[in-house]
């Protein structure tokens, strides 16, 4: 009761954990919802004087991803962050607090024909996403939070709040915390607020698609289109178990060149045109072990024909980036399998997977820098009381 107390005199909203709110099964003792920059860091100095372990959760579409936390005593809800704190559009710049959802960020920065082109699940949060490096296809041409984020506002272990960066795109000042927190997964503060650097809305889009029966005709589409003067800001390449392996090319651009454009990528692939995004574009593929592999273009045809496509849905895009997904019922032994042939061709993580799957493989890999990420966890997060046990390592 002490440290309900203590957490309730710093957060409005803090109250005891439902059964159903575990992280990978992991019960937490509280939630609270902070508001403000201000209650997030009386929280997390309230949190830190009881040796509270905290994780954070905002729109939920990835708190399932990676290891369970070793301890989970307070989950943090950042949804009552849901500020859109300035758009300053002469500059294509925008901030948002963490609770923000992309789809209604870009909705409102859309109005102003700008957007901010990272694309994930319905429901994606502004600091989920970073926290997490997610992106979707169009880091093709406009890349990952990494390179997005311009300014970062977090709420270190101890209830400090740091700030980096700025509201210009060519602002330097201070250390780069947006590329040290992007893909950090929680695990050395809590983002409470983001800055990024936005783009133009593209007057018009197309999309060029068509399934071919093998895997050496897709890999000869994918890089005709790569090797031509198309620019495509998107490419991806879908396939599943005994189905045909359909390439999508996303072409955006001024309306009046468009069509010319997207019919000469048509006659290069053999494809059909459409103004509308085909069904799965961008998704990830169906399945209860979700793999995200890193092949770079010169090896899809591996990724498309190792033993591993025998039983996975694979989605990849031409930035390297992709996804293989086991159907529900596939043993361990068979998910280490198809995590040692993608790692045969690339990198491969487990982003989720059932608790025997995940106890019986390693979920991360290889980590190269693992000695300088655990130096730079003890810096931010010296207890190891932020996400413990959820990154690679058991950072």
């Amino acid at each position: 009761m002490d440290a309900l107390d203590a957490l309730a005199g710093a957060c409005a909203d803090v109250r005891p954990a439902e059964p159903e709110e575990g992280v990978l099964g992991v019960a937490p003792r509280y939630v609270a919802a902070p508001a403000t920059v201000e209650e997030a860091s009386a929280l997390l100095r309230a949190a830190a004087g009881h040796g509270l372990a905290m994780v954070a959760r905002g729109g939920e579409t990835r708190l399932d991803w990676g290891p369970p936390p070793t301890r989970c005593d307070l989950l943090v809800d950042t949804r009552r962050l849901d500020r859109i704190v300035e758009h300053a559009a002469g500059d294509l710049v925008a901030t948002a607090e963490a609770g923000v959802p992309l789809d209604d960020l870009n909705a409102a920065l859309g109005a102003h024909g700008q957007r901010l082109a990272l694309d994930g699940p319905p429901g994606s949060t502004v600091g989920g996403t970073v926290a997490a490096g997610a992106a979707g296809p169009l880091r093709l041409r406009y890349g990952t939070p990494r390179d997005l984020v311009i300014g970062l506002t977090i709420v270190r272990a101890d209830g400090t709040v740091a700030r980096s960066g700025g509201k210009v795109v060519k602002n330097v000042a201070g250390y780069d915390l947006g590329r040290l927190f992007a893909g950090s997964f929680g695990t050395l503060g809590l983002i409470v607020s983001a800055t990024f650097r936005l783009h133009p809305l593209p007057p018009a889009r197309a999309f060029v698609s068509q399934t071919y029966g093998s895997a050496a005709e897709a890999y000869d589409a994918v890089h005709a289109v790569l090797h031509s003067q198309a620019d495509a800001a998107a490419i991806e390449c879908a396939t599943a178990p005994g189905a045909g392996h359909r390439v999508d090319v996303l072409l955006e651009g001024v309306a009046e060149a468009l069509p010319a454009r997207s019919d000469r990528v048509a006659s290069l692939i053999g494809g059909t045109v459409a103004e509308q995004a085909p069904d799965g574009w961008g998704a990830y593929p169906d399945g209860s072990a979700l793999i995200e592999t890193s092949v770079p273009p010169a090896s899809l045809k591996d990724l498309l024909t190792g033993p591993h496509a025998a039983t996975a849905a694979l989605t990849w895009s031409a930035s390297g980036h992709g996804w293989a997904a086991l159907p529900a019922g596939t043993p361990p032994e068979r998910v280490a399998e198809v995590l040692a042939a993608l790692r045969s061709i690339g990198g491969a993580v487990v982003r989720f997977a059932p608790e025997d799957v995940r106890a019986a493989v390693d979920v991360w890999g290889p980590v190269p820098a693992l000695a300088l990420m655990r130096r730079v966890k003890d810096q931010f997060d010296p207890e190891h009381r932020l996400s413990p046990g959820r990154f690679a390592g058991g950072i």
